[in-house]
């Protein structure tokens, strides 16, 4: 195996954290654009619209988690058959799901507006905004196996190429439609629409090799869909699955119950929250080489390696979370100013600001230990300690808003991240001893 050095750390992780740094952006530009209308109703229509897609999206974002810890596991044993059988299991699910969403459209953007209490304004927006934008479920879902093979095999720069296109065209798209044509909320889902199609064209060029040949060995035998892959995909998939479900719930309830408190808190916690999304990709991009380098680790047998990999990524994990607390802290004010002009919504995002420092320093053990026990394929384990963790969260839901408004809310929030890293860590020593018993 090569050897496990910064400098490789620094390869994997350096293209994803850029990478994943256009994601967030594409949300700043996306509120920014809207928020240059001058009032919360197209911000919040566009935040209620963008959280609803990204839950029910994320069902699936095990396609991500699940592909990068099994090829990666199947990379470090040098099995390059199972390399690309993996990645097409997974695209075949992402194209039955994307399928059923588009048809299942009308009963889950109603079951998703009668949870939500936003204002009849906010509403009618974002459903002009959904409509457009569930068209693009196959190639948004088909995009987290495709980018999970990618990391898994160490072709970090491939996973830059591709959010690079998507995401700048997705921008260009989003000032063209918007502030150029007056097309508003549904400007920016056109402009998202166009962008995910496009992605996955490319995601499935770059994968052009591998999926040609696993096409070609499925012709000639079974394994492609024997009983025991399929079994470990299920098990794998199945617990990422219920873990995303518990996550993004507890997202989307934060969003929503801050609509409760009216349009202006709504909008301003959707602008607080990109600053969330920036840290969390960051940070993912350590979290991301923590996949692939604990993944081959435990499937070329080496517990030692694992370790290493686990302490190497998440010290440059710590050192980014320190940095952009920092920057959040020192530069929040301005950031919040270019995102929207409305000036009730900068007062009262200002005033939540603060949250925002503590964030990354909470999160960022959580975030890493996501990346080490999904190489680890420790699925079973991460759900388990995520049930515990939205305990916790729905405790403090019930006892904090009540007493502290909004704020409350947001000390929920930390109060989750904090759950995740403890129940987790508890459980890091499986991590190693996947390595012996694979």
């Amino acid at each position: 195996m090569k050897p496990l050095t910064h400098g490789r750390v620094l390869n994997i992780a350096i293209p994803i954290v850029l990478s994943n740094l256009t994601v967030p952006l594409l949300g700043l530009v996306d509120t920014g654009v809207v928020g240059q209308l001058g009032a919360p109703e197209p911000i919040g229509a566009v935040g209620i619209g963008a959280i609803i897609l990204t839950s029910v999206y994320w069902v699936f974002g095990f396609l991500r988690m699940g592909t990068s810890g099994l090829v990666a596991q199947a990379h470090g044993a040098g099995d390059q058959a199972e390399v690309g059988a993996h990645l097409l299991r997974a695209l075949a699910i992402a194209g039955a799901a994307g399928l059923a969403f588009v048809a299942l459209q009308v009963p889950i953007f109603w079951a998703a507006f009668r949870l939500s209490p936003a204002s009849d304004a906010v509403e009618a927006l974002a459903r002009d905004y959904l409509a457009i934008r569930i068209w693009g479920a196959p190639a948004t879902i088909g995009l987290y196996a495709i980018t999970g093979w990618l990391i898994a095999v160490e072709r970090t720069r491939a996973v830059l190429a591709l959010q690079l296109l998507q995401n700048g065209l997705n921008v260009a798209l989003d000032l063209w439609f918007v502030l150029g044509l007056g097309l508003g909320v549904a400007g920016v889902a056109w402009a998202t629409l166009i962008a995910e199609l496009s992605g996955l064209a490319l995601g499935l060029w770059l994968a052009r090799h591998v999926l040609s040949r696993a096409v070609r060995a499925a012709r000639d035998t079974a394994s492609l869909f024997a009983a025991d892959k399929l079994n470990r995909l299920a098990r794998v998939n199945g617990d990422i699955m219920i873990r995303s479900v518990l996550l993004q719930g507890c997202m989307t309830s934060f969003l929503f119950l801050g609509a409760g408190h009216g349009d202006v808190p709504l909008a301003a916690n959707q602008v607080l929250l990109q600053f969330l999304a920036v840290t969390a990709y960051a940070l993912d991009g350590f979290a991301f080489a923590a996949e692939s380098l604990v993944g081959q680790a435990v499937g070329g047998h080496h517990p030692d390696r694992v370790r290493r990999a686990s302490k190497m990524t998440s010290a440059w994990g710590l050192g980014g979370s320190v940095v952009l607390g920092l920057i959040f802290l020192g530069a929040g004010g301005p950031i919040i100013d270019l995102l929207t002009t409305a000036a009730e919504v900068r007062a009262e995002a200002r005033f939540y600001l603060p949250w925002l420092g503590l964030a990354p320093l909470i999160g960022v053990s959580g975030w890493m230990l996501d990346g080490i026990f999904i190489g680890a394929t420790l699925t079973r384990e991460m759900r388990v300690a995520m049930i515990q963790s939205v305990a916790i969260f729905i405790v403090a839901v019930l006892v904090l808003p009540p007493i502290w408004g909004n704020h409350g809310l947001w000390a929920a929030l930390m109060a989750l991240n904090l759950a995740r890293a403890v129940t987790m860590f508890r459980l890091y020593p499986r991590a190693e001893a996947a390595a012996i018993s694979s």
